[in-house]
């Protein structure tokens, strides 16, 4: 287990933690929520739990991305990335600015979602990315109209669409998508 890096109480939630991710022995847990047919966006669907553990372990060799496990009152409830804009490929999309911080989020399945669960989840990661950086930028695929509009909703300003280039590297191969950028800055 590995030790949080922010740790938020949520009034109405719970104690939101933020730890970073284990890839051994979380990703057997990853695996499950991101092959899920409502994790298609993920764009991890159909992988094994080696690949993702394997995609995790390079993701935690990185200095300018890194995975993160949410936890609520001590239960896992999504994944967490982050990474710097300018070392990533969204930066052939806009103009980085000093002090951006990129961030992806995978809520995890639930039986019957709470209401305000996830603006309350989105409160304490806003919470976290703000501490050490002045705007956060989000490039959630351009179909995935629910995660949109809960952008919208939790106060991000919308950027334009864009589309990010495929990455083909000997590590990670992830392929072009069309995103709806969105920004949110430190109040």
């Amino acid at each position: 287990m590995t030790t949080p890096v922010h740790v938020q109480t949520v009034e109405g939630l719970g104690t939101v933690s933020v730890r970073p991710i284990d890839p051994a022995s979380d990703a057997p847990l990853i695996h499950a929520w991101v092959n899920e047919e409502r994790a298609v966006f993920w764009g991890m669907n159909g992988t094994t739990v080696e690949h993702v553990r394997d995609v995790y372990a390079h993701l935690d060799s990185l200095t300018t991305h890194h995975g993160f496990l949410v936890e609520l009152d001590g239960e896992p409830v999504a994944v967490f990335q982050t990474y710097e804009p300018a070392a990533d490929r969204v930066s052939e999309c806009y103009e980085v600015e000093e002090g951006d911080i990129g961030c992806h989020l995978l809520v995890a399945p639930a039986a019957a979602p709470a209401p305000g669960f996830t603006a309350g989840l989105l409160s304490a990661l806003v919470a976290f990315c703000h501490r050490d950086h002045l705007r956060i930028v989000v490039e959630p695929d351009a179909a995935n109209e629910k995660a949109v509009a809960r952008m919208v909703r939790a106060g991000f300003e919308l950027g334009p669409e864009v589309v990010l280039p495929e990455v083909d590297l000997p590590e990670v191969f992830i392929p072009e998508k069309r995103a709806r950028l969105a920004f949110l800055r430190r109040g």
